[in-house]
């Protein structure tokens, strides 16, 4: 079982999780992209102490933070080299992460608590978007929103390409399965799959 905090952080208004596995209170942080210091409080009022960082993708308002938490916690950052190699280039609308991090993908194994955190590629908003399944939740980054999609006109972004990543890859995970986004309220995979213009 999962305790989840959700904030929106920065003047993009994205969403940062905060997750805890109940029966080890092992913790992690998803998109951290601005208020490091908002995400340290929260954090220590929880009696949290996170053991990593999952990065959905590399935009500016998703990794705004990543740097001030590790120095914080002193923590590994996980992320898509995709995504990581926009960064480094300064492509326009990415972050800054001069903290070391380390690739993962869909073979990639992350283990929080007695849960394991499943990685889903999902390329479209960016080449190296990624979406996290945990226990029943499915964190979308800027793939999926609630009846909506990830812009695609960006670098990187394509719109079949983030399509076929919904259809293939998260339409077909069971319709129970809560969606928490990058952006705005949660939905579920039955609602999307009914619900979103986009996909209907």
């Amino acid at each position: 079982m999962l305790d989840i905090f959700s904030m929106v952080l920065g003047i993009y208004g994205a969403n940062c999780y905060i997750v805890m596995e109940k029966s080890s209170g092992t913790g992690f942080i998803i998109d951290p992209g601005a208020d490091g210091e908002e995400v340290i409080e929260k954090l220590n009022a929880n009696n949290i102490r996170p053991e990593f960082i999952l990065l959905t993708h590399g935009h500016i308002d998703h990794v705004g933070a990543v740097d001030s938490l590790v120095q914080e916690f002193n923590i590994p950052v996980y992320i898509a080299e995709e995504d990581m190699k926009a960064i480094e280039a300064h492509i326009e609308i990415f972050g800054e992460i001069k903290s070391e991090v380390k690739f993962i993908n869909e073979q990639t194994k992350i283990k929080v608590g007695n849960c394991e955190v499943q990685v889903i590629e999902t390329p479209g908003h960016t080449k190296g978007g990624l979406c996290f399944l945990v226990d029943g939740v499915l964190f979308t980054g800027d793939t999926l929103f609630r009846e909506s999609i990830g812009r695609t006109d960006f670098y990187g972004g394509n719109y079949e390409e983030i399509l076929s990543s919904i259809e293939e890859k998260l339409f077909t995970l069971e319709e129970k399965i809560v969606v928490l986004p990058g952006h705005g309220p949660k939905s579920t995979i039955a609602f999307e799959k009914s619900n979103n213009p986009f996909l209907n």
